[in-house]
């Protein structure tokens, strides 16, 4: 086992810059795990990074990919909380070695056991929309009983997880998505939702504590005009179209979140999916010499919940 298939991009651009190669299957350093990759999720902030929207944070050639569910194959040294056999899901930083490969090298501080109800491609969606959704509205926002929370594209991958969120934490939930996913949404426990297609969210949403932007550009401006004085926008965009100054000139707060990779947090994640109060939608799975149709899929804007990577 010494070669493996991965997704290696080297040049910046389309879909079509992620080729499907033939690499080497990388050692577990200190502290490292090496994974067999059972499914590895796809985010809209791979399709960003890959475009090279954002370029200081990706060294070139890399292997995209942060969400990961697999099964450990060996640990390196001073690794004592798994062994071989393990199966295992996590948040993996952005480095070279990404999820989109038959194998990665993983530290493993941020792996917790995979939820026992979940298949590996089911656990490979949960970390980065999860790990989103819980620093937005529980960290940042700390959401409390009676508060409205506001979240925008909420039938996207963090989106339908933070409406679960939102509404264990007792808040009085409001998405936007189009119609068709309105149903589903309320079957998550959405109050109200919106159709941003047919109508601006502000002449339809009565003011709310608290805004969780994941859609950026021109919505972050826009997501001010329906907050309580006082109130918080939560931004998680790359684009967020808004920044602390402006918020703070009309009497609001805002705050940009990112994910963290926490193996802590992904136990806490596992403890409410094994729980049922906590659920993740795979929409499609694609084999992992697919991943270019996945971004394509991504950057049209209509998935419902998470696409997965399947090696």
């Amino acid at each position: 086992m010494s070669r493996m298939r991965a997704v290696v991009q080297s040049a910046f651009g389309g879909p079509e810059v992620l080729a499907h190669v033939e690499t080497d299957v990388p050692e577990p350093g200190p502290g490292e795990v090496l994974v067999r990759v059972g499914g590895a999720g796809v985010n809209p902030g791979d399709t960003v990074l890959r475009a090279g929207r954002v370029p200081e944070l990706v060294e070139l050639p890399w292997t995209p990919g942060n969400d990961v569910a697999g099964v450990v194959e060996r640990v390196g040294a001073g690794v004592t909380g798994f062994v071989a056999g393990d199966e295992v899901y996590g948040l993996l930083p952005v480095s070279r070695r990404g999820a989109y490969a038959e194998y990665t090298a993983v530290p493993a501080a941020v792996l917790a056991p995979k939820p026992k109800n979940l298949d590996l491609p089911h656990a490979a969606a949960v970390p980065l929309v999860a790990v989103t959704a819980w620093t937005a509205l529980a960290v940042s926002a700390r959401v409390r009983p009676g508060d409205r929370v506001l979240i925008h594209a909420a039938a996207g991958g963090v989106g339908h997880v933070a409406v679960q969120l939102a509404k264990e934490l007792g808040a009085f939930v409001i998405g936007t998505a189009r119609e068709a996913k309105h149903e589903w949404l309320r079957g998550l426990g959405a109050d109200e939702v919106v159709d941003y297609t047919a109508v601006d969210f502000r002449d339809a949403v009565a003011p709310v504590d608290v805004v969780l932007d994941l859609v950026g550009g021109s919505y972050g401006a826009r997501s001010l005009d329906v907050l309580r004085p006082g109130g918080l926008l939560v931004g998680a965009a790359i684009d967020p179209g808004v920044d602390e100054r402006q918020a703070a000139e009309r009497g609001l707060r805002y705050v940009w979140v990112t994910a963290e990779p926490s193996g802590e947090l992904m136990s806490a994640i596992t403890e409410r999916i094994e729980a049922g109060r906590l659920r993740v939608a795979v929409e499609r799975t694609y084999p992992l010499a697919e991943a270019a149709a996945a971004h394509r899929a991504i950057e049209e804007k209509r998935t419902t919940g998470k696409l997965v990577l399947v090696p």
